[in-house]
């Protein structure tokens, strides 16, 4: 901002050097408020209107997670598909067995949350073979394969130790003892795989209580659309 001043009164001048001054200050406020606008303008993308992000343990680490806050971000190329063969990648019902809970991703954060604090009574589960969790699975979470649930998969001895060794089972005489089991939220790679609805399914077989079970129906194709913290596994 310039001023000029063409009086030859020094009266005239003083106050024309004080008008200068609070011409430009004044300007110099209007250019903060402006930017102070425009910043607060700019958009944010938070989780939910009161939850910007969520600190997890993944692997030994901490991780937090959030949303991309770039919003001409577009989604990962891998769950662009829209037509994917079935059988094998087919749609899924909305509830995966009666009594077991579907759930969400604010639901699923909030599992995670809870397990960062300390709570060991919950696991969330990508039930998905390790080449797709090397790809990128959610923060927190812990890759067991559907394989391992099913013995028809594997070995009835690999099943009972999962059942017993992460979740907390017990067997007496043959029979299982769920009454110190685990929560367990499973998901794997949306509402087009069925990976962790088998899981979910065999659980049952052997006599899981439903409602320890929790199903993510919506999995990687869902947390990868709204821009949501993703890391590879090391293992």
């Amino acid at each position: 901002m310039f001023c000029f001043i063409s009086s030859n009164s020094p009266r005239h001048c003083a106050f024309a050097v004080r008008s200068c001054r609070v011409g430009f200050g004044i300007g110099v406020l209007a250019i903060l408020l402006s930017a102070a606008t425009v910043a607060s303008a700019e958009p944010t993308v938070w989780i939910t209107p009161l939850l910007k992000s969520v600190d997890v343990i993944h692997e030994g680490r901490r991780v937090t997670i959030k949303r991309d806050p770039d919003t001409e971000n577009t989604v990962n190329l891998r769950y662009a598909f829209t037509s994917r063969p079935c059988p094998p990648f087919c749609i899924q019902p909305m509830n995966a067995a009666p009594g077991v809970e579907t759930v969400g991703e604010v639901e699923v954060l909030a599992y995670l949350e809870q397990i960062a604090e300390g709570d060991d009574s919950v696991i969330v589960i990508d039930a998905r073979t390790a080449q797709w969790p090397r790809r990128g699975m959610i923060p927190g979470a812990v890759n067991i394969p559907w394989t391992r649930f099913d013995a028809t998969q594997g070995s009835a001895d690999a099943q009972a130790e999962v059942l017993e060794k992460d979740f907390g089972a017990r067997r007496h005489n043959g029979v299982w003892d769920f009454s110190a089991a685990k929560t367990l939220v499973l998901y794997c790679n949306g509402m087009w795989c069925s990976q962790s609805t088998i899981a979910v399914d065999a659980l049952l077989t052997v006599g899981y209580p439903a409602d320890k079970l929790k199903w993510y129906r919506g999995g990687m194709q869902n947390w990868e659309n709204l821009g949501l913290t993703v890391v590879k596994s090391s293992r």
